[in-house]
Order: structure tokens, then C-alpha cells, then sequence
């Protein structure tokens, strides 16, 4: 009930603390997790707290929900959150109009999903100038509602004469009776009920139509030029491609609807058996569906659907890209990286074990220079002055021929001084943004573009994730129609995704960039470059405390950050770990229990100690919960680990492979570089990636071809076809 003088969309404390436990329960519900554990999340989320930190620190609160669950209730939440506030504003909105009655009120705020409460308003919302608003202006709605009342008798005819007004523009009956029509026509396309019937109804039986607008015009919609499928049955995929080409007029798309079950629908909801109105009813039902509802409600099918495929291509884009980004380094190793080109020839980059560029070079091994003994002489001056053992090449523009070139460069160069060489080729998208972007230029100022792209590739082998992250993660090209999907939506999701994989793996205070350290929770760019420039000033931090320093690094964004940070080399050896300085001192007392020193840390005998424990009693005596001890044992069995390096390595060449080389059942060894919905590309070491359709990835039935590969996997395959004309392979992971 409202207390006296309040408006209609006015709450109070109470009422707003209802609404928020509302909705934290269909959190819980559509989440199907417990009340207690989103309850709690929810807290931490408003108090500022980052998913990384909960997920890892705060495991005992959240009853060890992990960083999926977690975002899905920080999603869910907002989007309720903004229902709610759209409600209320709706609220407010037609009570200032003063049509705003308690049924409709209990309407609006019982409404689940956003398209309810906007049926619910359209009735109320300001329209421009339609054909029921002239109407309505001429003095025509009495009629309609005349006609509304279906009366047994009477005379329509007779009825709209009344309401000839030349004054008013209405100058025969006809166009009385059209006016009334119109009100009418508006008001059951205004009417929620209908309207999500007939919403549902399409969904459910409608099929999409497309064809080509040229028939006669090449392009890759041809399979979509005379073609037709269910709306209900059609996968992300198809629905990406349809929209692209529909919007690059190519094709012309609509939607065929039974429209008799959708007439009968609406006549059973206004026409109350006979009148003498009856067929002026039903023709206004045909109308309003005709003209008002089906344009509206196919916009809004097809708006529904493009947004679950956009969520569909996001969702498979998040999770190649994590799973690019958590590909394991190659350590220890002095590159060269390549930047293959023709006319302007291989840009050259030596790079050290610790990513420092040393030299860069330009050869013209390609055409149309074909300079291929300059290019060798250049390759071994470069090889045996730095004692480089690996070539990794982008896969860019005139690639293969660098690889030829490089391949047979490898077997003389082993001939002639009896040591080996190996190459590799990485995906380069998005090293040619990465090379003219500003934070390129600031690392390497004196560097033209192509210079920067080679050490951009050479550095993708020694440690992916520190490189890949200074690229805008829409331009590294691991996924599906990414550019057919809602930019600010991708953009958050694959946020997200960077976030995660850089805070799983941890990061090194002090060689971290700018760019990887502004991933790191609870740290944004401002701080991020604060925390280089005070290691500018000061040298290399020699512990986390020493973070407390950094410029506008208060205690908030310290909690949240320093237990993703490690020093490798620092006064406490726990600061080279995951555990959290607020766990230090639990640290403190299990070694005091096992009797040994932190130095000791890392040692054979503290891991044969650690392993003989009862984890849930040592928790109760060290006042510490089950979930954090799990993590902080873990931690100090394995001080400094990379979590990639459990991860096989990639795969490296010596010699090259053409597609003639290729005949069907031949067995290769590849590294997956995509995965999309209907099957995974794999780079087998020729031109282009060959494709492992969805019903060739397993003997069993394939749900998702994630379900089987990731990016970044090393297969065996074997060759099912061969196109010459296009280049294309096919490939199948079923042993023949």
C-alpha cells in the first residue's frame, strides 16, 4: 500500500529492500544456486570487490563458486537490477499521465523480462502521428467504442453518420467507419497479451526465407540464395551469416508466418459471438496484424534471435580466446621473429630469453626481389652471433614462401655446421595493431611498423599472454562473425576473458608492462603505469608491501591486486606465490607446526610434509577454512609455478608441407587455431588451416566441437579431401 502523498512510483526504504530480495532469489533460482552463497556474492560484488579476488580469496564466503558463476550472477544481476529500474520509471511515467490503476501496477512489477514491461507500456507510451491519433483528433473514437460494445443491433452505417464532420475532415461515412477501424486496429496491436502470443506463436512456427537480390552474382551466400529454414531450428551460425547478408544487400530475407491460427487467436480475444459489427471486427483484426503487429513482432523475432547467436559467437570467442591466451611459453629461448612481406621484404627481430629486442634486419628472400642468398647469408650471420635455435614467422601475407625459404635455410645451415634449427608459425592478428599503436611506438620509438610486428611474433612464442594482452582482443581473430555482434557487449565479455587468464596466471611485478599489469584485479591503466613508473624511479620492488607506495594505490585496490603479484626474487619468498599477504601469517603458524624454516619453502622434504597432512584438521587448528588451506598447500608445494607450463608445447618444423603433398587418409599431427559451431580449424603446416567438420571430430555425437578441441590443442588427423582449385582440406580426427 502507498502511504499518504506518496506517487505511485515513489518506494520506500522497505519496499526497495523487498524488491532487492526479489530479486536476489531469481538470481538464485534461474542460477539454481543456493540463496545464502548469491546472497553473498552479491555483497561482495557492491562492496567493490573484483571476480578474480572472490573467486580465489574469497572461497569460504562464496561456498567455492567459481569465476563462470560468478559472472553469471554479476550479469544476471544487473540485468535485473535494470529491469527494476525500468519498471519503476514506466510506473512513474503513466501515473503522470493518470492512467495508472493497481492492476497494472501489479502487471508491470510482476513482469519477468524487459519486452514484458515495454508490451505493457507501448499503450501509454507517446506515439508520432498514426492513422488511430487523425482518427482520434476527427472525433472518431466514440464510434469505435461503439462498435467495441458489439451490439446485437443497430446499424453501423446509421451509427457513422453522426459522425460526418466536414469541419473535421471526416466528409463520408466510409471514412467514418475506416477512423473507427483504425482506433481499433491500434488498440489490439497495443494489447501485451496479444502481442506475446503472436510473439511466441512466430517463434515457434515461423520460417525464415532468404534469396538472392542478383541470382547471377558470385558470392559466399550462395547457399542461402533460394533457401528456407525454421525459425526455432536455426543455429547461431547461419542466423550471423543470413544478417551480414541481408546488410550487404545481397540477400533479401523475410519471415513466412501461418497467419489463420494467428487471426483466430486474436478474433477469440474481441469477437464475443454474433453482432452486427462482427465482420468489420475481424477485418480489423487482418488489419492490425497485417500492418501494425507482424512488421513489429518480426523485427522483434529476429532482433531475439540474432541476439542469443551474438551471445552464441561471443560465448565461443571467449573461449578460444582464453584459451590462445593461456598457451604455454616457450622459456629460455633466444628468437627470431619474421614479418613475412614481398615487395618490402622479411622484417627481422632478434629477441632474448626475456623478450628484449637485439637486433632487427630487413631481407628480400620473396618475389619479386628474390634475393635468396643475401637473405641466407643474413639468417646465418644472425643465427651464429646470437646462438638463436628457433624461427617463428607470422602467418600473414607471402608466409609460405618464407617458410619454404626458411625450411630450406635449415637444411644446409644443419648440413654445413651439424647444428639444428627449428621453426614455427603463430597467428600474427592483430600484431599489425599492436605495431602502430601508441604503445608501441613508446616501447620501440626508433622501430618502423613491420619492425615492431616481428618482434610482436617472435615474442608470441616466449610468453603469449604478456604479448597478446597489449592487443585489442577483437583484432586476434579467434572467433566467429565477431564483427556482426554487438561491439560494447564482445568488448566486456572478452574483457573479462583477458582478465581472468592474466589473474590465473599471476603476473611479475617487475616486468610486467603496462598493458598486462592493467588486467590484473583491482588495478586499471592509471595505476598500471604508476606501478612502472615508480619501478622506473626506485628499481625493482623487493616486496608486495612496497606496492602500498605506488601513487593513488590505496588499501582496496592493494587487497585486490597484490595476491596476483610476484616477486620473484624478494625479501619473503611467499611474495613469488598466489597466497595472499592476508594468509601470511596462517603460513607463519603451519611451519611453526611442521618445525621448519620459510626458507625451506619449495624444498622435497616441506612437499613430503604437506602431503602427509589432514587438511581439515590442520584448518580448524590453524583458524583457517578448508577451501583457502587447500590453496595456500597447493601454493607452497609449488612456489613460482606457471600453470601453462603443465600444457604441451607447440609444435615445431624443420621442413615445409605443400597441399599437393597431401592425399586422402594421410595421418598429420596439427595445431587447432579455431574453434567455431561447426567444426575446428587446424593449422597442419600448409597454406591454409585445413577444417574438421563437427561430424568428423569424434566417433561419438558432438553437442559443441568444444566439447572435443580448444584452441591452441596439438591433434592427430588424418586427410579426407583435398580441393587444389580452392585450397581447402578437409580433415578428420576419426582414425580410419
Amino acid at each position: 500500500m502507498l502511504e499518504d502523498g506518496q506517487n505511485a512510483a515513489e518506494l520506500t526504504e522497505e519496499m526497495k529492500a523487498a524488491i532487492q530480495e526479489r530479486i536476489l532469489k531469481q538470481v538464485a533460482a534461474e542460477l539454481q544456486l543456493a540463496v545464502g552463497k548469491v546472497r553473498t556474492t552479491i555483497g561482495l560484488l557492491d562492496e567493490g570487490n573484483t571476480i578474480p579476488f572472490i573467486a580465489r580469496y574469497r572461497k569460504e564466503m562464496t561456498g567455492e563458486l567459481d569465476e563462470n558463476q560468478l559472472r553469471d550472477i554479476e550479469e544476471r544481476l544487473g540485468y535485473l537490477r535494470n529491469l527494476e529500474s525500468r519498471k519503476q520509471e514506466v510506473i512513474r511515467l503513466i501515473d503522470e499521465q493518470g492512467k495508472l490503476t493497481e492492476e497494472l501496477r501489479a502487471a508491470i512489477g510482476q513482469s519477468v523480462k524487459l519486452q514484458e514491461v515495454e508490451d505493457l507500456y507501448r499503450p501509454y507510451r507517446q506515439k508520432r502521428k498514426t492513422r488511430a491519433s487523425v482518427a482520434k483528433e476527427k472525433g472518431l473514437e466514440p464510434l469505435s467504442e461503439w462498435i467495441l460494445s458489439q451490439p446485437r443491433q443497430g446499424n453501423l452505417e446509421k451509427e457513422a453518420e453522426a459522425y460526418i464532420n466536414a469541419e473535421k475532415g471526416v466528409q463520408r461515412i466510409e471514412e467514418a467507419v475506416q477512423g473507427a477501424m483504425d482506433i481499433i486496429a491500434e488498440i489490439v496491436a497495443d494489447d501485451a497479451k496479444v502481442r506475446a502470443w503472436v510473439r511466441r506463436y512466430t517463434h515457434d512456427h515461423a520460417i525464415m526465407q532468404t534469396e538472392a537480390k542478383n541470382k547471377d552474382q558470385e558470392s559466399v551466400y550462395e547457399m542461402y540464395y533460394q533457401y528456407q529454414e525454421p525459425v526455432r531450428k536455426l543455429p547461431s551460425h547461419r542466423i550471423l551469416a543470413i544478417n551480414r547478408g541481408e546488410r550487404e544487400e545481397v540477400l533479401k530475407v523475410n519471415l513466412e508466418v501461418p497467419v489463420d491460427k494467428i487471426h483466430e487467436y486474436m478474433s477469440r480475444q474481441y469477437i464475443k459471438g454474433n453482432s452486427v459489427v462482427k465482420d468489420t471486427l475481424t477485418a480489423v483484426m487482418e488489419d492490425a496484424y497485417k500492418r501494425l503487429i507482424a512488421p513489429s513482432i518480426e523485427r522483434e523475432v529476429r532482433g531475439e534471435l540474432s541476439e542469443k547467436a551474438e551471445e552464441k559467437a561471443i560465448q565461443v570467442f571467449s573461449e578460444n580466446l582464453r584459451n590462445l591466451l593461456l598457451q604455454p611459453p616457450v622459456k629460455g629461448k633466444i628468437v627470431l621473429g619474421v614479418d613475412p612481406a614481398y615487395r618490402t621484404g622479411c622484417k627481422l627481430a632478434v629477441v632474448d630469453d626475456t623478450g628484449k629486442m637485439l637486433e632487427v634486419a630487413v631481407t628480400y628472400p620473396t618475389p619479386p626481389n628474390n634475393k635468396v642468398t643475401e637473405a641466407k647469408q643474413k639468417f646465418r650471420q644472425l643465427v651464429e652471433k646470437y646462438r638463436i635455435d628457433t624461427v617463428v614467422i607470422g602467418n600473414g601475407t607471402a608466409s609460405r614462401e618464407t617458410e619454404q625459404f626458411v625450411a630450406d635455410f635449415i637444411g644446409e645451415f644443419a648440413v654445413s655446421s651439424g647444428k639444428k634449427l627449428q621453426y614455427l608459425i603463430v597467428n600474427e592478428a592483430g600484431a599489425s595493431v599492436y605495431s602502430a599503436s601508441k604503445l608501441a611506438q613508446t616501447e620501440f620509438p626508433d622501430l618502423d611498423v613491420a619492425e615492431r610486428s616481428a618482434i610482436s611474433i617472435a615474442r608470441r612464442l616466449q610468453d603469449p599472454l604478456a604479448e597478446l594482452v597489449k592487443i585489442d582482443p577483437k583484432s586476434i581473430g579467434v572467433g566467429q562473425y565477431q564483427h556482426d555482434v554487438s561491439q560494447k557487449r564482445l568488448e566486456e565479455s572478452l574483457g573479462g576473458v583477458v582478465e581472468s587468464a592474466v589473474n590465473h596466471v599471476g603476473v611479475d611485478v617487475n616486468t610486467a608492462s603496462p598493458s598486462l599489469l592493467s588486467y590484473v584485479s583491482g588495478v586499471n591503466s592509471t595505476l598500471a603505469k604508476n606501478i612502472v613508473k615508480y619501478r622506473e624511479e626506485n628499481g625493482k620492488f623487493v616486496s608486495r608491501k612496497e606496492l602500498q607506495k605506488v601513487p593513488r594505490l590505496g588499501a582496496k585496490a592493494y587487497e585486490q591486486c597484490v595476491g596476483f603479484l610476484r616477486i620473484g626474487d624478494g625479501k619473503n619468498p611467499l611474495d613469488n606465490t598466489p597466497i595472499h599477504p592476508e594468509s601470511y601469517d596462517v603460513v607463519d603458524k603451519l611451519f611453526k607446526e611442521l618445525k621448519l624454516e620459510l626458507a625451506e619453502l619449495g624444498s622435497e622434504r616441506l612437499k613430503q610434509l604437506l602431503q602427509q597432512l589432514e587438511t581439515e584438521n590442520v584448518a580448524v587448528k590453524l583458524g583457517v577454512g578448508v577451501p583457502t588451506l587447500r590453496d595456500i598447500l597447493d601454493s607452497l608445494q609449488r612456489p613460482g609455478r606457471d600453470p601453462r607450463d603443465e600444457l604441451p608445447k607447440p609444435i615445431f618444423r624443420t621442413d615445409v608441407l605443400q597441399i599437393e603433398d597431401l592425399v586422402p587418409g594421410m595421418e598429420l599431427h596439427g595445431t587447432v587455431r579455431n574453434v567455431i559451431d561447426f567444426g575446428a580449424f587446424v593449422d597442419i603446416g600448409i597454406k591454409n588451416d585445413g577444417l574438421v567438420h563437427i561430424s568428423q571430430l569424434s566417433d561419438s555425437y558432438v553437442k559443441h566441437p568444444m566439447d572435443v578441441v580448444s584452441v591452441g590443442d596439438t591433434v592427430t588427423v588424418w586427410v579426407l579431401n583435398v580441393d587444389l582449385k580452392k585450397g581447402r582440406v578437409g580433415l578428420t580426427m576419426k582414425k580410419p
